[in-house]
């Protein structure tokens, strides 16, 4: 069997070069099969189904479940390789059994009048801006806002986008999601297809200079922080006390969707969810629709009591 350095090496090579896995993902593997590495420094048998038994269970001692998810779904994957390349001759995964309860935390959400007025404030900004500079930042500003909200899209596959990811005359853009999943989502208001194209415009020399869709100040990709801070910024100027996430975003896009009574297989493919399960945590959420159904829609409004 080959040194458990030599076959971590070998994969994560055929993930960077064959699978072409988002650097954030290698990033992950990396640690989490070197924090393997670590575990059975001395042991042969790396791919037997103690070894890794026993590192499951030192993992769940360490971390929180998600965390402990993530590590799992990293080794599985690597192992899945090595059976794959006939390196093992069986995945240690195929014996064991790995499930567990995870607590669901319901994602939060951002107001619909919240964002009306964080939008709102956002345009006020760019009609007061008192540079050229200001102009420029609020321009993109409202174009990075305005195309999370549209398409509920995660902040790194924003700001991954390409300038040849976005066709703003079809309204159509390429997202690259987990695992390297590709889906084309459309823009349906034009509004938010014209902050697009002005940010586009304003922004030319940059884009083609960088070569990513969305620029900082100095001409280079926009960073997920950057857009953190962003909204922070914004919330504030806004009067907002709940605090922002660029990912609230995206659970608002999808809870506002379900309130709309837009069926959740289209919202599943929209977020780029492999599975339906984990679309379905938004319908915990989505209360709104519910108390409407339940206070005007419910047969017993149509029943009249007697009295006396």
């Amino acid at each position: 069997m080959k040194p458990l350095n030599s076959a971590i090496d070998e994969y994560l090579e055929y993930c960077q070069f064959r699978k072409r896995l988002d650097p954030k993902t290698l990033k992950s593997y990396k640690i989490d099969l070197r924090q393997y590495k670590l575990f059975c420094p001395d042991i042969h048998d790396y791919a037997s189904k103690s070894t890794v038994d026993s590192f499951i269970t030192n993992l769940h001692k360490q971390y929180k479940p998600k965390t402990v998810k993530r590590k799992i779904a990293s080794l599985k994957a690597f192992f899945h390789y090595l059976e794959y390349r006939e390196l093992v001759p069986e995945t240690p995964f195929a014996k064991l059994d790995i499930r567990f309860r995870e607590a669901k935390l319901l994602p939060k959400t951002i107001p619909f009048h919240s964002i009306q007025t964080f939008l709102s404030t956002l345009y006020a900004q760019k009609e007061e801006a008192k540079s050229q500079y200001q102009l420029r930042c609020c321009i993109r500003d409202i174009a990075v806002i305005e195309l999370l909200f549209a398409t509920g899209v995660r902040i790194s596959e924003l700001c991954s986008l390409r300038p040849s990811d976005i066709d703003l005359k079809s309204s159509n853009i390429l997202i690259y999601g987990k695992g390297s999943k590709e889906r084309i989502l459309q823009i349906g208001n034009p509004e938010v297809i014209s902050a697009l194209n002005i940010y586009q415009e304003t922004f030319q020399k940059d884009i083609e200079i960088c070569g990513y869709f969305f620029v900082n100040r100095l001409g280079h990709k926009l960073s997920d922080q950057s857009v953190r801070f962003m909204i922070s910024r914004y919330a504030g100027l806004a009067g907002l006390s709940q605090h922002i996430t660029p990912h609230m975003f995206r659970h608002s896009f999808a809870t506002l969707l379900l309130e709309q009574d837009v069926d959740i297989r289209y919202i599943q493919k929209m977020l780029g969810h492999s599975s339906i399960s984990t679309t379905e945590i938004y319908t915990h959420v989505s209360n709104t629709k519910q108390k409407d159904i339940l206070m005007h829609k419910h047969p017993r409004n149509l029943m009249r009591m007697n009295e006396g």
